[in-house]
C-alpha cells in the first residue's frame, strides 16, 4: 500500500554537505598512527554490562501484560552536567584477542570538540531517540564522545524498548510509545531547549514530539530516519520501496499476541539477517550487542498517521543525515523523504550503514557537533 507524495515546489532545496567537507583541517584526513588510537575496552565493557543487565531485567520481569518494574530511571536516561566527575570504568578485559580497528574511538582532542565553545551554541543538550527495535543502549559511543566534549546527553528508552519493562505487544498508539520522550520534554524548565536526534522510526517519534513541544526544540536531526509529511505513517513510507525481494520484508517476523485472526501486535527481525539489513558496515562486537539487546517493534505506532502543522512542527529547524550504505532505508527512499519535506541541510555520511552510531561513530559525532554550531 503505497502513498503518492507531492513535492513542495515552493520550498528551497536543502544544502547538501558531504561528511568529508565538514572541516578543512588536515587532522581529519591524515592517516592516524596506532599510538593515536585509544583502547575502547572500557566503553565496550560498559555496553556489555548494560546488555547483561537488560537480559537480567527481562528474565526477572513479570513476563507479560505490561506490568511495570520500578527500574532506576538513571539506567535508561542519562543527565550529565559539564562539571560532573568522571566515572571509573569497569575492569579491562584480559583477553589477548586483537581488537577491531573498524572506526576505533579516538581521543576527544582529535575531534571537533577542541574547536567548540559551548557558549556559542543555543543549547548543549542532545536528546537521543533510538529507532524501532533499538534502545538507549545503541548510542553508547555517541554518548561517550558528546559527553567528553562537554555536551549534556539524554538517551531515551521509548515504551517497551531497551530496559523499559512494558510489553511491546500491549502498545496501541504512537502517543503511548513516545510517552517517555514527551514526559521528559514536558518537564523541561521554561525556556530550556534541546537538540532532538531521531534514528530510523525515531524520526517519526521526534516529529510527534516537535508538534507538541516546538518551543522546547532548538533543532531536530534525522539520522537515516522516517521524516514524514502530515497525514503519512511510517508504514506508508516503507511501502514505497517494498517488493518481494526487499531485505526488510524478508527479515520481518510478525507477532500475533492476540491470535492469528487479529492484526499483528509487533514486528520482530530475523536475527540471521540483522547484519545484512542493519549492520553491514558495523563492527562484530556491536552486532553481537544488538543481537542480544534488540526487542520487537510495536505495530500500531507504525500504522499511525502523523498530524503535523506549519505552526508547530514546521517551525523547528530540521537537518537530515543520509547513510550511504544503508540497506534498511536505502538512499532513494531517503531522497524521497527529503524531496517531499526539505530540511534546512542534508549531510551525507559515507561508509555508514543503517546504524552509523556503530559503523561511523566519529564521523557521526562530528556532524552532530557541526549541526549544534550552526547559527
Amino acid at each position: 500500500m503505497g502513498l503518492c507524495l507531492s513535492r513542495n515546489l515552493k520550498s528551497k532545496p536543502p544544502k547538501r554537505i558531504s561528511n568529508q567537507s565538514i572541516s578543512g583541517s588536515s587532522r581529519w584526513t591524515r592517516i592516524r598512527s596506532r599510538k593515536e588510537k585509544i583502547d575502547d575496552s572500557s566503553i565496550e565493557d560498559q555496553a556489555l554490562a548494560a546488555a547483561i543487565l537488560f537480559q537480567q531485567l527481562q528474565n526477572g520481569g513479570d513476563g507479560g501484560g505490561g506490568g511495570s518494574v520500578p527500574f532506576d530511571r538513571s539506567s535508561s536516561m542519562r543527565y550529565t552536567s559539564g562539571n560532573s566527575k568522571k566515572q571509573t570504568g569497569l575492569p579491562r578485559s584480559s583477553s589477548s584477542r586483537a581488537r577491531s580497528l573498524t572506526d576505533p574511538l579516538l581521543q576527544p582532542h582529535q575531534l571537533l570538540n577542541q574547536d567548540v565553545k559551548l557558549d556559542d551554541v543555543e543549547t548543549n543538550h542532545f536528546v537521543l531517540v533510538h529507532g524501532g527495535g533499538f534502545g538507549a543502549w545503541c548510542w553508547y559511543k555517541t554518548i561517550a564522545l558528546l559527553e567528553e566534549g562537554g555536551f549534556r546527553v539524554t538517551a531515551i528508552d521509548l515504551t517497551g524498548s531497551g530496559i523499559h519493562s512494558f510489553d511491546t505487544n500491549n502498545i496501541t498508539s504512537l502517543s503511548q510509545y513516545v510517552k517517555p520522550l514527551t514526559d521528559f520534554l514536558g518537564k523541561l524548565p521554561e525556556g530550556e531547549k534541546v537538540i532532538l536526534v531521531g534514528h530510523d522510526f525515531g524520526g517519526a517519534c521526534i516529529s510527534y514530539a516537535m508538534e507538541l513541544f516546538p518551543l522546547k526544540v532548538s533543532k531536530a536531526i534525522f539520522i537515516a530516519a522516517a521524516m514524514l509529511t502530515s497525514g503519512q505513517s511510517t508504514l506508508d513510507m516503507f511501502s514505497q520501496k517494498a517488493d518481494s525481494d526487499d531485505l526488510m520484508r524478508q527479515a520481518q517476523i510478525f507477532i500475533y499476541a492476540n491470535g492469528n485472526n487479529q492484526a499483528p501486535t509487533a514486528i520482530d527481525l530475523d536475527k540471521s539477517l540483522l547484519r545484512d539489513l542493519l549492520f553491514n558496515q558495523s563492527p562484530a562486537k556491536d552486532i553481537a550487542l544488538a543481537s542480544v539487546s534488540m526487542r520487537p517493534i510495536p505495530f500500531s505506532p507504525v500504522l499511525e498517521k502523523l498530524s503535523l502543522s506549519e505552526t508547530n512542527y514546521s517551525s523547528v529547524r530540521r537537518f537530515y543525515i543520509q547513510t550511504l550504505e544503508d540497506n534498511a532505508i536505502p538512499i532513494p527512499l531517503q531522497e524521497s523523504m527529503i524531496n517531499n519535506s526539505p530540511p534546512e541541510h542534508v549531510f551525507r555520511l559515507k561508509g555508514a550503514d543503517h546504524s552509523p552510531f556503530f559503523s561511523r561513530p566519529q564521523a557521526l559525532h562530528r556532524l552532530l557537533v557541526e549541526i549544534a554550531k550552526i547559527q
